[in-house]
């Protein structure tokens, strides 16, 4: 058996989950936790490798793995340390492996179509220093018709699962809907559409099955797009940054529940289902 190298943690590993304020679908303040992603750089011989979005709970392994699958180690008796520093979210890891390849390796990079790319930070985050998207106010009876125009679609995943599935709305109506094995393919191909038809995002509603994460947050306030709907949960930094670019923020909308993270303030809570049913007597 190797022996196993060794591994240094300094600094205060992340929280796992955040308790937050959240307002339901008749405005009633509840308390609900959320999972806390943080992002954390791989330096292999010092030579930084790549940014991933985690909660931290295993960093060494988390690590190891991702390198050992990237084929970027592949020899346990060569690993010299792993230094783990909660200061810079970094691991370094240190190999008596010659890593020179490196150089040749990291210039044909694939992202894959997987939930979390992980790649995302720099100068993106730089670009919209100080964005603010457009502040637009919704009804909730405008989130209902949309999400009942939503349950015309997911074609793929109706018939065989195992994709997402993301959409750009405008209050009942669904412009453009676009399903794919991972969210980040869905968003990114709607972006493209919007960019193309020099489309403004102020009155859209950008509505998502997969989790509202750091990235998925960045990219919709690309878009420039005010309200952000998911079927899913949101993550500390997807929470941050919303309240940052000022978007509105609503998860687990399902039939009549949501649940309003951020930018309470910008919803008229109208009490009526799309076919102005009042909602109020299910209270």
């Amino acid at each position: 058996m190797p022996k196993a190298p060794h591994i240094v943690a300094v600094g205060q590993p992340p929280s796992q989950t955040q308790s937050v304020t959240v307002f339901d679908e008749y405005g009633e303040p509840l308390s609900k936790d959320i999972a806390c992603e943080c992002p954390l750089t791989i330096l292999l011989n010092w030579r930084e490798i790549v940014t991933l979005m985690t909660l931290g709970s295993h960093p060494g392994a988390l690590v190891l793995g991702y390198l050992k699958n990237q084929s970027f180690i592949s020899d346990p008796t060569q690993l010299d340390s792993v230094l783990i520093d909660w200061e810079t979210n970094s691991v370094a890891v240190v190999t008596k492996e010659n890593t020179d390849f490196l150089e040749n390796a990291l210039k044909k990079k694939t992202v894959t179509s997987g939930c979390g790319q992980g790649t995302m930070y720099g100068n993106v985050m730089k670009s919209l220093e100080n964005y603010q998207v457009p502040q637009t106010k919704i009804k909730q009876s405008a989130l209902y018709s949309t999400l009942m125009a939503l349950t015309h679609y997911n074609d793929t995943y109706k018939k065989a699962g195992a994709v997402h599935g993301c959409a750009v709305c405008r209050e009942g109506e669904v412009v453009s809907f676009v399903e794919d094995v991972g969210r980040h393919n869905a968003v990114d191909t709607l972006a493209g559409e919007m960019w193309l038809n020099q489309d403004t995002g102020d009155d859209k509603i950008f509505y998502t099955t997969g989790r509202l994460t750091s990235e998925m947050v960045i990219k919709v306030a690309q878009m420039g797009i005010p309200t952000l709907l998911s079927r899913s949960g949101v993550t500390q930094m997807g929470l941050e940054l919303a309240e940052r670019f000022g978007i509105t923020i609503i998860a687990r909308a399902k039939g009549l529940r949501f649940q309003v993270y951020h930018g309470v303030e910008k919803i008229e809570f109208d009490g009526k289902h799309a076919n102005n049913e009042d909602i109020t007597k299910d209270r």
